[in-house]
């Protein structure tokens, strides 16, 4: 049984590699007894919970925008996740996890802290670019500019890696949530029905898109009359959807366009020469490669797993965990 494991928090779901493979992907979900504040159920059975509990039961997420917002929650959660892939067996593993980028130190040691509680003896973080380059097996250890954007549910990670670390970097506060709640509005405005995160998740995933498609699709989902209170039925199609998300859209191009300002001409050039590499959950939405490409004038590359391959850049650093730690500066540990 292998003691060292590699996590990918997100704000969505929480993903575990061993050194040779990956162990856990379930929804970073909890649900607690809201009085007692106990857990009762954790990942992809606590997810159908969300705004389906009684007043004693909520569900909660314990990781929004990449930084923890309940502390007690995220620390259940992890010490869950990990017995669950050590098979509950009592042993002090060696965690290392990624961040995003721009992590303030407040929220860099309750990641830190939140692990040792739930059970880690040694706690190694790297900046989720780095990781994502390590899981793409993308040499950064040139004096030659590499540009990863990593879209998650929570955040926007944009960094120009060179020399083995980052060069420039920023951290958004924009993700596949903000498509959601953009939506959520339109329809409350549009349609005056009201719409929870689930159906506007379900919206997305099936008709979702940030460019004008050849054959419009359309969708009938239901929501909550705003007058009536009474359920009801509504139309909507993926070209409005696409003018709902341009807002958005336009957001993350602008990070992206912020840290290329701030990078060096050399490494600005190298980009512009390569391409800009794309991962993340939102990054598979239909039209957003197409969409940044236009906007900034770069090639687009899309991975062939942008949802895993963070986590499976951490499993890949385990096999080595203390040659990379000192490696690479993105690899911080903190003092007990």
């Amino acid at each position: 049984m292998p003691s060292d494991f590699g996590l990918d928090i997100g704000s969505c779901r929480t993903i575990i590699y061993s050194p040779k493979e990956q162990v856990l992907s379930e929804a970073s979900v909890v649900a607690v007894e809201t009085k007692s504040g106990e857990p009762l159920a954790y990942g992809d059975e606590a997810e159908p919970m969300i705004g389906r509990t009684p007043k004693r039961i909520t569900a909660v997420s314990p990781i929004e925008r990449g930084a923890i917002a309940n502390y007690d929650a995220a620390e259940h959660m992890i010490q869950h996740f990990l017995e669950t892939v050590s098979n509950k067996k009592i042993f002090k593993a060696r965690v290392a996890i990624a961040t995003p980028s721009g992590i303030t130190p407040v929220e860099q040691r309750s990641f830190y802290d939140a692990c040792v509680a739930a059970g880690a003896r040694d706690v190694c973080m790297v900046e989720s670019p780095i990781a994502a380059a390590i899981g793409l097996d993308i040499n950064f250890d040139r004096p030659r500019g590499v540009i990863i954007v990593d879209i998650g549910a929570g955040t926007t990670d944009v960094a120009v890696l060179s020399m083995g670390g980052l060069s420039r970097f920023e951290s958004a506060h924009i993700g596949g949530m903000d498509f959601n709640e953009s939506l959520v509005k339109y329809v409350r405005k549009k349609h005056k029905i009201l719409i929870g995160d689930h159906t506007a998740e379900e919206i997305k995933l099936n008709i979702g898109s940030v460019k004008i498609r050849e054959l419009t699709l359309t969708l009938i989902s239901k929501g909550i009359n705003q007058l009536t209170g009474l359920p009801q039925f509504f139309e909507i199609n993926s070209n409005e959807i696409c003018k709902v998300y341009r807002e958005v859209m336009n957001s993350i191009c602008k990070a992206i366009g912020q840290v290329i300002e701030r990078t060096p001409p050399e490494m600005v050039a190298d980009i512009y020469s390569d391409g800009l590499i794309l991962t993340g959950g939102a990054s598979l939405m239909f039209g957003l490669p197409e969409f940044l490409g236009d906007y900034l004038g770069v090639t687009i590359k899309t991975v062939d797993d942008p949802v895993g391959c963070v986590a499976a850049g951490i499993g890949k650093a385990l096999r080595t965990y203390e040659f990379m730690r000192g490696r690479f500066p993105g690899y911080r540990l903190l003092d007990k």
